[in-house]
């Protein structure tokens, strides 16, 4: 057992050793990188083009046909802030007076790629750009994609954009909520409430009224996109088979159709209820009702209180009744500002009466309520089933007169602009990057261009595990219990089987007891393995002697009492000496085994040498008596005695 310990501690230390050598090979690795790094910034210093990573930014470029592209890495042109003010708002925050700068990241930047950056807090914001060419719900799919980075958090705001609506009297510069739109799309959070919009306006065939449909809610969790401060892009795909999908980093988070997946539906039920319709008088809706033939029993007494006093109450020994619960505080002070015209005459607050405490109470003694056994309370007739019922009523059914069946309502109101029309309770949300196209490989190869080396570089500059990890605790107070005892685990158990045991006199006792009993086991087999030998060497000499035993059987057989005697001589003083000596010392037993081991060794060289006389009688009586090799044993051991 405690070789295998050994292993266990020694393959620990290993392991651990290994460990230490790979964690000093990542730190020279990070210290390389650092090194890098610091070379990289100096080197960014002078050329603002290259990436903490040493790869140029170049600004993207489309590479099919598109409607619409923003990167704001060179001069913003085309924008248009909005100059007019917000319906139904106080005139104090109503005018779009929003602060919009054109900047680089916080955080992660990517160097020479710079972004529309909203910059006030509890104001309105709108900006807005035209098209490059509207586009016209046809027979192409819309796919709309940008990035958003909320660089602060998110704490009240939206970072939402709308398609504008074309038409002749469109004006950015008046461009506000009420300005009409065909789609829009993006995230917006308040409170707990987390929200990824896709919203489009459709157009009643009929009346030519505008709804807004809203699509369902994502079945993914959103929270982290608003707060881990990380570039994410979202992405809209609206096709000409009248179905959608909204992605986040490139990952469908909610799809479904424009028909069954809105709400409300875009087209609207065939009947309705009929306005006109009016619920009768004697229209009974009950399907319960009291039985009219049930009578109140004649002792049933509806005066008869719920709780009464009880009188088999006693008050208990002890109460004072003299003493009331509180008591002036006799510690109380009136203060030195203490006016008493102004203030009236003073006081000292009530405290519980001290002498209450000890007693059962203090004050009148009450009697305590209970419940009156008697008590029925109001007399209410059974309820049985209504026989007039009648079920619940509804109206009846008409046709809608505003039915319609839009079976396609991908064909949407022309969209020629572009629009942030926002208001937010956090600053230095990030926009980048926008483009309106109708192919997904220009889309992707637009985002690997821009948002794919924004994900590089934040993924560069993640912190280590052990930030991480720090960072979580400090978010969470309670991983700290887990992690101290995740370390304390492997550090207990390493301590516990590798840790050197104290031997002490008891495992010292142990282990010379097992010396002994192994030493006694190969002493016995030795002795087990003469005997054999020595068996096998009468055998033989037997049948040389056959003849000749039977003459002298009678001489044999006094030879034998004779040993046999000196035997159980022999046996009396070993023991008692064995006694005397508390069991003897290992080392005078080897020599004894040893000696009749040797003696046994020599008496039988001596009878193969001469064949004496006295060896055959003793071969000749190992075969024919029952006790065998034994006695062969015992007599040789007298002899050498």
């Amino acid at each position: 057992m405690q070789f295998r310990w050994d292993w266990l501690c020694l393959g620990v230390l290993i392991i651990s050793s290994v460990t230490a050598e790979a964690e000093n090979e990542e730190a020279l690795d990070a210290g390389v990188e650092v090194e890098d790094f610091d070379k990289q910034s100096q080197e960014a210093d002078v050329d603002r083009d290259k990436s903490s990573l040493g790869v140029v930014y170049q600004t993207p470029k489309p590479t099919g046909e598109v409607y619409f592209t923003e990167t704001f890495d060179g001069v913003l042109t085309g924008w248009v802030l909005s100059k007019t003010k917000k319906e139904d708002t106080d005139d104090n925050i109503a005018k779009y007076d929003g602060r919009w700068e054109v900047e680089e990241l916080k955080e992660n930047t990517v160097h020479g790629d710079r972004g529309l950056v909203l910059k006030s807090v509890a104001k309105h914001h709108a900006i807005s750009a035209k098209l490059t060419k509207a586009f016209i719900f046809d027979n192409k799919p819309l796919i709309v994609q940008y990035e958003v980075n909320f660089q602060e958090g998110i704490d009240c705001g939206g970072a939402y954009i709308k398609l504008l609506s074309s038409s002749d009297d469109l004006d950015l510069e008046y461009f506000f909520d009420k300005t009409p739109y065909t789609i829009m799309f993006g995230p917006d959070k308040c409170g707990e409430d987390y929200k990824l919009h896709f919203i489009f306006r459709h157009k009643n065939p009929k009346t030519g009224e505008y709804d807004e449909k809203h699509a369902k809610r994502p079945d993914v969790d959103l929270k982290k996109f608003y707060l881990d401060k990380k570039t994410h892009l979202y992405t809209l795909v609206v096709k000409p088979d009248d179905t959608f999908e909204v992605l986040i980093d490139q990952t469908v988070v909610n799809k479904g159709s424009l028909l069954e997946d809105m709400v409300p539906p875009v087209n609207p039920s065939k009947e309705i209820d009929d306005p006109r319709d009016k619920k009768p008088d004697d229209w009974d809706e009950r399907p319960k009702i009291p039985d009219p033939n049930a009578v109140k029993p004649d002792d049933w007494d509806e005066d008869e209180p719920s709780k009464i006093e009880d009188l088999d109450a006693v008050k208990p020994e002890g109460w004072l009744d003299d003493e009331p619960q509180y008591v002036p505080d006799p510690n109380a002070k009136k203060p030195k500002d203490w006016d008493e015209e102004m203030d009236g005459e003073w006081e000292a607050p009530q405290i519980p009466n001290p002498k209450c405490v000890t007693a059962p109470g203090c004050g009148d003694w009450v009697r305590p309520m209970k419940n009156n056994p008697k008590y029925k309370g109001k007399w209410k007739a059974p309820m049985i089933d209504n026989p007039n019922y009648q079920g619940i009523w509804s109206p009846r059914k008409i046709p809608n007169p505003d039915y319609f069946e839009d079976l396609h309502p991908f064909k949407m109101s022309t969209v020629s602009a572009i629009g942030l029309e926002l208001w937010s309770m956090t600053s230095n949300i990030y926009f980048d990057n926008f483009i309106i196209c109708s192919e997904k490989e220009v889309a992707d190869r637009w985002a690997a261009d821009g948002w794919g080396l924004k994900k590089l570089v934040a993924s560069a500059n993640e912190p280590g595990m052990f930030s991480q990890l720090v960072a979580a605790a400090e978010d969470h107070p309670w991983l700290w219990v887990l992690y101290i005892l995740t370390l304390a685990l492997p550090v207990g158990l390493g301590v516990l089987f590798c840790w050197p045991a104290k031997k002490t006199d008891e495992d010292i006792d142990f282990k010379t007891g097992i010396s002994k009993s192994i030493m006694k086991g190969e002493l016995k087999q030795e002795r087990e393995e003469l005997e054999d030998d020595e068996i096998e060497l009468g055998a033989k000499e037997n049948e040389d002697i056959a003849e000749d035993g039977k003459m002298k059987r009678r001489e044999m057989e006094e030879t034998e009492r004779d040993i046999i005697k000196d035997t159980k001589k022999m046996g009396r003083d070993t023991s008692s000496e064995d006694e005397g000596e508390g069991g003897g010392d290992i080392e005078e037993e080897e020599e004894e085994e040893n000696e009749v081991a040797y003696g046994s060794q020599e008496e039988g060289d001596k009878s193969n040498k001469s064949g004496s006389e006295d060896e055959m009688k003793e071969a000749d009586e190992s075969t024919s008596s029952g006790d065998g090799p034994l006695k062969s044993v015992r007599k040789r051991r007298v002899r050498k005695d």
